[in-house]
């Protein structure tokens, strides 16, 4: 290893995956892990900074340490997250000089202070595992705050914590892998999560994403975008950071396919599922981008300063490689997108790395767009937030920025809302009957708590009876006393061998079983795999769980991880049998801290 002022290098030779992956692979992979060092931003470094023709790049502020999220409120006031500072600062431009106004102001202090997003005259704050929100008073500064959430998943290697409100008026906040390439045992990591502005809800929008720090709604269809962050250590080139198009329930490859189909060699999906099942599985990339460049903070330009061209298109900043040699990132991209779709990929602010990309004046992180149109860049290296503008003849254009539409994530939300039980549905119709029972409910009917996940959140155990003719059992648990979503599913399983007649307490939550072999499961309402006790709102009046079981004469070719619709449109016209049990559940005490 080779240390000096311009970085560190270390060449990592021949990893095998032999050992870990245990099906004879063994790939040579050379990586590199290389810092170029930083330097101070002098105004001779800035000079070389490089923009289009007619943009200009010029600090905002400066002496900020450790900016990294920015949002703007629409009466242009200014809040950054500091997150080694544990704070949020407000910065103004009152006079309209380009230039922030004074030294900032301290608004809020919280340990790991990092994603921040507005609704209204409300500022919300995230940490690694606290979800806060806050007044925002006359003069710009916050009220109390207020714990939402407390029950995030732990950081590892990912806590960054990142959330935006969504057309549909819901917050969604982006968490992070714990881990470089695993599988995760909390299914809330390396997840996009839909949560209600309250805080007493929220759900799993999709999952696969290892960190999607960036993220907007495309304007003209409303439709959701992130930037993922790509898995360290498979050579400097792979994998490419990704653009992707994220849509409800879909599942985007992490942690054992990455871009349009590539295979980590290091890793092993559960339930032994293979990775051609998990490719065939996942969403490709829209598009991608150099590996290792680390994207962070994106927005779609809505703006009137701007040329009109870049309207609708995207930015994303760069915050640049450690993994790769030379050097990836240290910018700011622009993604140009047309009628809705990702077109390409080209350069918007680069000059950041420095001396032949042995050195760099900045770490691009936050980034948004000015009430005046212009674009505000913040950097976490050396601690400058930059302003960049446009010059149009005229002056800016008068825009009328209208939210993005709703539709699409209402449509997406809405799917599998407000219909019967799987077994009133017209999937299931048959005239065969079988009987349900369970040793975790008592004889007044309610469900043993440890079933609940106040407790210990364990399958329930069924048993039923034999059908002649089965050749596969499925079960579907759904609760209709769920409010918004109604039913809500808490658990769908499906393939069970027809020899079996019972599945026993504690199931694995993954996506296919080994025991009893076979069995698929797939996503519950909540967008978790597997079982989902039971977690009624404290004080609620009893919910009714109803435990279905049918009987089919095939077995279906259904996808691990499908959803309840999905499976019953397969077992249409093949279930010969039908039953169920109903338990209730009621949480009378808020559970102990």
């Amino acid at each position: 290893m080779k240390a000096s002022a311009s970085g560190i290098a270390l060449s990592l030779l021949a990893f095998s995956a032999g050992a870990q992956q245990g099906d004879g692979t063994q790939v040579a992979i050379q990586a590199e892990v290389f810092k170029p060092a930083k330097v101070e931003a002098t105004a001779e470094r800035l000079s070389t900074l490089r923009v289009p023709v007619g943009f200009t790049i010029r600090p905002f502020a400066s002496g900020l340490k450790n900016p990294r999220i920015i949002v703007v409120a629409p009466d242009g006031t200014i809040y950054v997250s500091r997150r080694e500072q544990g704070d949020v600062i407000m910065l103004r431009d009152a006079d309209g000089d380009g230039r922030a106004d004074g030294d900032p102001v301290v608004v809020a202090r919280r340990a790991g202070a990092h994603g921040l997003a507005i609704k209204g005259r409300e500022l919300y704050l995230a940490t690694v595992k606290e979800l806060f929100r806050a007044p925002i008073q006359a003069d710009g500064t916050l009220g109390p705050l207020e714990m939402l959430a407390g029950d995030l998943p732990d950081g590892g290697q990912h806590p960054n914590r990142t959330m935006a409100f969504g057309p549909d008026g819901m917050l969604y906040l982006s968490v992070g892998s714990s881990c470089n390439a695993c599988n995760e045992t909390n299914p809330e990591h390396a997840t996009m999560l839909r949560v209600a502005p309250d805080g007493k809800s929220r759900t799993i929008f999709a999952t696969g994403l290892r960190n999607t720090i960036g993220f907007d709604w495309e304007p003209s269809t409303g439709e959701l975008w992130g930037m993922d962050h790509g898995i360290d250590f498979l050579g400097n080139d792979v994998q490419p950071e990704e653009l992707n198009r994220i849509r409800k329930g879909r599942q985007y490859g992490w942690p054992h396919i990455y871009g349009d189909g590539g295979i980590n060699p290091q890793s092993t999906p559960p339930g032994e599922i293979t990775k051609a099942q998990w490719r065939a599985m996942s969403e490709p990339m829209a598009l991608g981008y150099t590996a290792h460049a680390a994207p962070m903070q994106m927005l779609f330009y809505r703006g009137g300063m701007l040329p009109d061209d870049y309207r609708g298109d995207a930015f994303v900043t760069m915050r640049g490689s450690w993994n790769r040699r030379p050097a990836s990132g240290y910018e700011i991209v622009r993604v140009k997108f047309d009628k809705g779709r990702a077109m390409a990929f080209e350069p918007f602010v680069s000059g950041f790395l420095t001396d032949g990309g042995q050195t760099h004046i900045a770490r691009p992180v936050g980034l948004a767009q000015a009430r005046d149109g212009a674009l505000l860049l913040g950097d976490d290296a050396n601690g400058v937030i930059y302003r960049i503008a446009y010059e149009r003849k005229g002056g800016a254009a008068e825009v009328a920025v209208k939210p993005a539409p709703a539709r699409s994530m209402q449509e997406q939300n809405g799917k599998g809302v407000g219909v019967p039980l799987a077994l009133a549905r017209g999937e299931t119709k048959t005239d065969g009957r079988l009987e349900v029972a369970s040793p975790a409910i008592s004889a007044d009917g309610a469900l043993d708590r440890r079933y609940s996940e106040y407790a210990d959140g364990v399958s329930v155990p069924l048993r039923w009876s034999s059908v002649p003719g089965a050749r596969s059992y499925l079960v579907i648990a759904e609760d209709p006393d769920a409010k918004p979503i109604t039913p809500f599913v808490h658990w769908v399983a499906w393939n069970i061998p027809a020899q079996a007649t019972e599945l026993a307490e504690g199931l694995p939550e993954q996506m296919r079983l080994t025991e009893p072999e076979g069995v698929l499961q797939g996503a519950t309402s909540r967008g978790s795999v597997g079982y989902y006790g039971p977690r009624p709102p404290v004080g609620d009046p009893p919910r009714h769980y109803h435990f279905q079981v049918f009987a089919l004469d095939t077995v279906l070719s259904v996808a691990p991880g499908s959803d309840r619709d999905q499976v019953l449109s397969a077992a249409k016209g093949h279930i010969i049998a039908k039953g169920s049990m109903v338990a209730t559940y009621r949480q009378i005490a808020a559970p102990l801290k």
